[in-house]
């Protein structure tokens, strides 16, 4: 069973449809990228898979822990049927430190209650604790812990990137929903970031979605690739397959291009 399924999928703005009729399956375990021109649609996808934006039509089922339809997709309970994702631009707490961004990633999985955190019981030291103990460990996976102290907004742009993932991942996800993650790198790091996500992957037992426009880093992690334009679900394969694609190339390098 696919842990997401795309039915018909189509979301409208003042009558343009952002995103039209798209019907995909994505099974567990696989990196999956969605790639297109500016424009296509692929965040707008993104914002309807976390309830962002409520689908015009159309149908979107996860089979996690439990199965998630359409109408049960709310943004502040996605974390709790075992979804993260990262944004385009960065958004972290500038502010914050770098592990106190971590913690909040955390948040969704402490299981003391306000009684236990007013009265300072036992129960409320114990998971502090074990949650403090998982940030630095997961700090020191991204090799961020000597960092821990210091203002997000103080990282370099790579470290932030890598910090907008560790916080997500501290959610427990099964499924890692990652828009642009290269955006903004150099090559040195795009290279780095490609190694991380698929240790992201084999350590964490993760489904990873990925939006990018780096053909390099998608055409060698990726298992399957869809291509959106203007909306459109216009190929999927696998990465050689969707690179072979007459309507791909028509997208990326137009008509007059591909005659000449």
């Amino acid at each position: 069973m696919p842990i997401l399924e795309v039915n018909n999928l189509t979301k409208s703005f003042g009558g343009i449809d952002a995103v039209t009729d798209i019907s995909l399956d994505i099974d567990a375990g696989d990196i999956v990228g969605i790639i297109g021109p500016n424009g296509a649609g692929k965040t707008t996808f993104f914002n309807l898979l976390t309830g962002l934006y409520t689908p015009s039509s159309g149908e979107i089922v996860y089979n996690l822990n439990n199965r998630v339809t359409t109408r049960d997709l709310k943004p502040h309970r996605m974390t709790s049927y075992g979804i993260s994702r990262t944004f385009q631009n960065i958004r972290l707490f500038q502010d914050m430190s770098v592990m106190d961004n971590v913690l909040i990633g955390f948040h969704s999985g402490l299981r003391y209650g306000v009684p236990s955190a007013l009265l300072r019981l036992p129960s409320y030291f114990k998971s502090e604790n074990r949650t403090y103990k998982a940030t630095d460990k997961l700090l020191d996976r991204f090799n961020l812990l000597d960092k821990k102290y210091e203002s997000a907004k103080n990282l370099p742009y790579g470290d932030q990137r890598k910090l907008e993932i560790a916080r997500a991942l501290a959610a427990s996800p099964r499924l890692l929903l990652l828009d642009e993650p290269a955006a903004g790198m150099n090559p040195r790091e795009t290279s780095e970031l490609m190694e991380l996500i698929r240790w992201i992957r084999k350590e964490f037992e993760l489904t990873i979605i990925l939006i990018e426009h780096d053909m390099s880093l998608v055409m060698n992690i990726c298992k399957k690739v869809f291509v959106f334009d203007y909306g459109n679900l216009i190929a999927s394969g696998t990465p050689d397959e969707v690179q072979q694609d007459e309507k791909v190339i028509r997208a990326y390098l137009g008509e007059e291009v591909e005659k000449c």
